[in-house]
């Protein structure tokens, strides 16, 4: 889906890492909630309560989910984390990603 109709966005961005990695909390006609944002190159990590399935929609970078060996993206592509877990990020160049969290 390119686009999202009949959303609330939360106008306080979410800013981590210095601002390196930025997003904006969006809120669904249905209740359901996902982040947009942007991640400049650099290597994060990042913990999950809630499972999520992130697009990467362009972008070039590498990842490590849990119990997995380091794998490259092709952009766009997304993946899938499990919930009370974390993953580990190498962003090679602008990245711009979706992240649905899934109750």
């Amino acid at each position: 889906m390119s686009k999202l109709n009949n959303v609330s966005v939360v106008k306080k961005a979410n800013i981590y890492y210095d601002g390196k990695v930025t997003s904006r909390t969006v809120e669904l006609g249905d209740g359901s909630i996902q982040s947009l944002g942007i991640m400049l190159p650099g290597e994060y990590t990042f913990g999950t309560n809630e499972a999520e399935i992130m697009e990467i929609l362009s972008g070039d970078l590498d990842i490590k989910l849990p119990n997995e060996e380091w794998k490259t993206l092709n952009t766009p592509e997304s993946f899938n984390v499990p919930a009370n877990s974390s993953f580990d990020l190498k962003i090679k160049s602008v990245t711009d990603y979706c992240c649905s969290y899934i109750k």
